[in-house]
């Protein structure tokens, strides 16, 4: 496999990024620092990035975790809150969630070792839609859904375009399916702010064209390979 693939896959960074590492020498195979890019990594081979053992050797894990409220979007946590670590103790693979949900959102979130797919994933120019149920205060008028759908000012960024269903509409809150393809930081909640309908609950519900379903909270189910390759083919 070559350095920069092995690297991406051990979940570092992108192939580009990769390169650029062994560029600069931040890359050492067997304890020796290596600058050629095109290095091909052999079963034996010990690769260290900034002074971190990588392992890649692992089958690689994807899997669907439906992440509960109060739970930290990490692997580690220095204030020592629960992590989504926590609910994925028994896979003995090193994972990471790919993208974040804040601490009082739930839903569904991907976890994987595949470096690759998740740098790729993360990447500005994926824009795969993911869909949100939310709780919101207020009356969620034609007005301020036609905000939403047109894109909204969230603090020096105006949104994309939104896809924007109300499931019910009582006289105090609305329920509100919300589909997004970007990821800024609590969007959704800074979303339904700026028109004046803050949210109380939020939930991630699907991610493309793969759903939360029945999965309880607190559980995770491994991905199907159809399902795998459906991510792997997004654009």
């Amino acid at each position: 496999m070559r350095l920069n693939k092995y690297i991406a896959q051990a979940g570092i960074a992108s192939r580009r990024k990769a390169d650029e590492l062994t560029k600069a020498g931040n890359v050492k195979v067997n304890g020796i620092v290596i600058r050629e890019m095109g290095y091909d990594v052999k079963p034996d081979d010990r690769v260290e990035v900034n002074g971190r053992l990588l392992g890649t050797s692992e089958k690689p894990v994807y899997i669907f975790l439906n992440k509960p409220k109060g739970i930290i979007t990490s692997m580690s946590d220095e204030q020592g809150r629960p992590t989504v670590a926590d609910l994925v103790q028994d896979i003995p693979q090193r994972i990471f969630p790919v993208g974040r949900l804040d601490r009082d959102t739930t839903g569904l979130l991907l976890m994987t070792n595949d470096g690759e797919l998740a740098n790729r994933l993360a990447h500005p120019k994926f824009h795969i839609e993911k869909t949100y149920r939310a709780i919101v205060a207020g009356v969620l008028s034609e007005k301020k859904q036609r905000a939403l759908r047109n894109g909204v000012d969230i603090g020096g960024f105006v949104t994309s375009p939104a896809k924007v269903e109300v499931v019910r509409q009582t006289e105090k809150s609305a329920v509100v399916d919300i589909t997004i393809h970007e990821g800024k930081n609590r969007q959704v909640r800074k979303m339904f702010k700026a028109v004046g309908c803050p949210v109380k609950e939020l939930c991630r519900t699907k991610i493309g064209d793969l759903y939360l379903a029945r999965l309880k909270e607190g559980t995770y189910r491994k991905l199907t390979r159809q399902e795998v390759e459906y991510l792997k083919g997004q654009k």
